[in-house]
């Protein structure tokens, strides 16, 4: 049984603070609890973050439209995903750190693809996952230079800006926000919030950090205008 809790608390925990914890009993040691928060954070992140845009994908299919969605703010949105994902998995960094994006790359593309086929184009919805697919099959290879991805990551910053502006200014242009699920934006807010502290305890990557601080405001706006736009419909357009 001691072994079994052992192993266990080992998987947010490294060897001497586990010590420091249960041999020393030292549950006061500063940097131990810093990184086993930082941890059991990380990995809650990337548990919510298997379902946080399911949310917003039933809605979509509910409604058969993707209206109020922007397919430019979506395509960068998944353009930072895909490379801040790709940036950290060749770093090396722990899954703990960005295992949230792997599972909000799938979703992205899920959501962008459906945005394409409920418009319309079924065929454009195919090529697009598959080329999501590609892409992300090929910068996480290792056949990009390190040095390409961190400039590309850094590109993330406006890039991440820009995609949720975007979608902010659609839901100004509409007086409303769409089919935008209220949970798939509350948890993406307190997500990113959550992985500025959590980088710096685990990656102390600057452009990481930075991507996040940004992602952190931009996710804000949204989310205060789908608390201000609260039960209000798409505007209808005439003819």
């Amino acid at each position: 049984m001691a072994a079994i809790f052992k192993q266990l608390c080992l998987l947010v925990l490294t060897h001497d603070c586990f010590d420091q914890f249960f041999v020393e009993f030292n549950f006061l040691h500063v940097p131990c609890l810093k990184a086993a928060i930082s941890k059991c954070l990380g990995l809650a992140i990337v548990g919510g973050a298997f379902l946080v845009k399911v949310p917003q994908i039933v809605k979509i299919i509910a409604a058969k439209s993707g209206e109020g969605i922007s397919i430019t703010g979506t395509v960068l949105e998944l353009t930072a995903i895909l490379v801040n994902v790709a940036y950290n998995f060749v770093n090396g960094y722990p899954f703990s750190s960005y295992g949230d994006g792997v599972f909000l790359l799938i979703q992205t593309a899920i959501i962008g693809a459906l945005v394409y086929h409920y418009g319309g184009s079924t065929g454009s919805a195919i090529a697009f996952f598959a080329t999501v697919t590609i892409l992300t099959g090929l910068l996480s290879s290792g056949f990009v230079a390190l040095k390409i991805l961190w400039i590309l990551q850094a590109c993330n910053i406006p890039v991440v800006f820009a995609g949720k502006m975007i979608q902010a200014l659609a839901n100004y242009r509409n007086s409303s926000t769409g089919q935008l699920s209220a949970i798939t934006v509350a948890m993406l807010f307190l997500g990113s919030m959550a992985r500025i502290f959590t980088s710096i305890q685990e990656t102390g990557d600057q452009i990481i950090i930075l991507t996040y601080c940004v992602a952190t405001f931009a996710n804000g706006v949204i989310m205060a205008q789908l608390l201000y736009y609260w039960n209000v419909p798409v505007k209808t357009k005439k003819a």
